[in-house]
């Protein structure tokens, strides 16, 4: 009994393609059902592999999953880091799901299953059918990147491409489910049917979910840097009770901003605007200063934006930039730019209301490190978060989400919020392994929750933390509780790098180095190996730093250094939260 499914060729939009598929996918069910069942052993299996950094990939894996079963697939869900290339060309049904990480690279759990998939030895696929959707950022330059990568690089190990890739940018709820709707169908044709029975209790998920935020309220909102410190970090406390959901040490906070006012009001200034203008956002008229404030990214110019200003305003210098096509010198132009300096910069380029929001993009929610344990905080959920402000281009220059909860949210606001799980990153299962967390500056905040939680499970493993930022004095963040850890015997060891307190700059990496012989005794114990905060320098020199303590105090080669370092990432040993 075959699946219904859209041709792509049927005149429909992409909401109308999305209602239709849910409506055939419960129709197809429904037949089956009626049909009566067949061994699940004969169903067709299909492999759903994701590689994610943020948790968005796995949870559209699970959503394909649960699309699979009501065509009768039988649904196999694996993170690329739980797969060894030998094993592609048995997986004859396949999709992969996976974002971009960064400047077009593949995200961590996708990392050693790709280098080998490059390899020499990686297998030929001619037996694999196959789809790809990728999730990535416009704003970026290699938009997609990840996606693209193994879309060709299956193809030419000779899989069969079964439906075109799907690239999505930040806002990809909508072209993700048109994708399932449609690669699902075919993924099942031709397969035998099998009727699948839902055995599971009814649901007791919460209500609020991604697409449905929770409004929760601001109860504590508190700066833990000193006054005269050159950073504003802050401690927040937000309530949820009532609102049915749970959450893990380890997991994100997703916190939908709205813009500033002030900056809604200059931009509106400086297109020649008035604010007042009615405009159709999401199907409704509402006013161009609402518009701004709630529904769209207005800090950072997106390329159709900075090309048409570059255009209107017929600049030879930023006409040039784009046309060369050197990504690195107009990054160079941009930095410290945002829309409202690039309308500034050229004050004959105005717009109209309708011109200008058909160039912008959705306003999209900030991900945090939640900094607490969700079994020690039932109705609430921590945050640690630096306030983002600095001067530039003769103006003072706000993070969107920072300087929305610190300046504009107050016990009465609703601050609408989602969770996001992080599977990968959590507190060992076995209470007794080591645990080592490398988290300075407001990286510390998962490593807080995972103290909190092996305190509360009275987890004898021993724990350490690699701490740091710019000066003790001012940028010891929770030290009376990092204190208190230690003297009640929680954090067995602490170690601190606070880089400007001396002539020559200190950093978490040095600090392990200084204890490698002792860091390497943990990792043999079974320790395991967590690291959150900067992505693009700290994360990368705390990477090196492991392997020169391994390859050192492991009297290992180079070679053996990076096998070991990768068995580490295999058994979710060495897990990454950076950003």
């Amino acid at each position: 009994m075959k699946a219904p499914f859209i041709p792509q060729n049927a005149p429909y939009n992409d909401t109308q393609r999305a209602w239709l598929g849910g409506f055939f996918a419960g129709m197809h069910s429904h037949m089956l059902h009626s049909a009566g069942s067949v061994n699940q052993a004969d169903a067709r299996t299909l492999h759903i592999l994701y590689g994610t950094q943020t948790g968005n990939s796995e949870s559209l894996a699970n959503d394909a999953a649960n699309a699979a079963k009501k065509h009768g697939l039988q649904p196999v869900v694996k993170s690329m880091d739980e797969v060894e290339i030998g094993q592609l060309p048995q997986m004859q049904y396949l999709l992969i799901i996976t974002s971009t990480y960064g400047e077009g690279a593949m995200p961590d759990n996708a990392e050693m299953l790709w280098e080998a998939a490059n390899s020499d030895a990686a297998p030929r696929l001619d037996n694999v059918n196959y789809s790809v959707l990728a999730l990535g950022d416009t704003s970026y330059d290699l938009f997609c990147q990840a996606g693209i990568d193994w879309d060709n690089k299956l193809a030419a190990l000779g899989a069969k491409r079964l439906f075109d890739r799907v690239d999505c940018d930040v806002d990809f709820e909508a072209p993700a489910e048109k994708w399932l709707s449609e690669v699902i169908p075919l993924m099942a044709e031709g397969a035998i049917t099998v009727a699948v029975v839902d055995t599971e209790a009814p649901s007791t998920k919460s209500a609020y979910n991604r697409k449905n935020p929770f409004p929760a309220k601001m109860r504590v909102n508190r700066i833990v840097t000193a006054l005269d410190s050159s950073k504003e970090t802050r401690h927040y406390e937000i309530s949820i009770d009532g609102s049915g959901l749970s959450y893990e040490a380890g997991d994100a906070l997703c916190v939908i901003p709205t813009n500033c006012p002030d900056l809604v009001a200059q931009i509106i200034k400086a297109i020649g605007c008035t604010g007042a203008e009615d405009e159709p956002v999401n199907g409704e008229l509402m006013k161009l200063s609402d518009a701004l404030r709630t529904h769209f990214e207005i800090k950072l110019p997106g390329k159709e934006l900075i090309e048409e200003i570059a255009s209107r305003s017929g600049d030879q210098e930023l006409n040039a930039l784009l046309l060369s096509g050197d990504k690195e010198k107009l990054s160079d132009y941009l930095w410290g730019r945002d829309i409202l300096d690039l309308l500034l910069q050229f004050p004959g380029v105005e717009f109209s209301a309708a011109e200008f929001l058909r160039l912008l993009k959705p306003l999209q929610h900030r991900a945090y490190s939640i900094s607490s344990s969700g079994k020690k905080h039932l109705d609430s959920v921590h945050l640690t978060v630096a306030s983002v402000r600095y001067d530039a281009h003769g103006r003072q220059h706000k993070g969107v989400c920072s300087t929305y909860l610190a300046d504009l949210v107050n016990e009465e606001t609703d601050v609408r919020i989602f969770f996001t799980p992080n599977n990968n990153f959590r507190v060992p299962a076995d209470d007794n392994l080591p645990m080592i967390m490398v988290g300075p500056g407001t990286g510390i905040a998962p490593f807080r929750a995972f103290l909190q939680e092996r305190e509360f499970r009275k987890a004898p493993g021993k724990n350490w933390l690699f701490f740091g930022d710019r000066n003790a004095s001012t940028d010891f963040i929770y030290r009376e509780e990092i204190e208190a850890m230690q003297a009640n015997g929680l954090l067995t060891k602490l170690d601190l790098a606070f880089s400007r307190d001396q002539a020559e700059k200190i950093y978490v990496q040095d600090r392990m180095k200084e204890h490698g012989a002792e860091l390497y005794a943990w990792l043999e114990q079974g320790g395991y190996f967590f690291v959150c905060g900067d992505a693009y320098r700290m994360a990368k020199d705390v990477d090196q730093a492991l392997h020169d303590v391994i390859r050192e105090h492991g009297k290992k080669t180079l070679v053996e250094a990076v096998e070991y370092v990768n068995q580490l990432k295999k058994d979710k040993r060495y897990v990454r939260d950076v950003y």
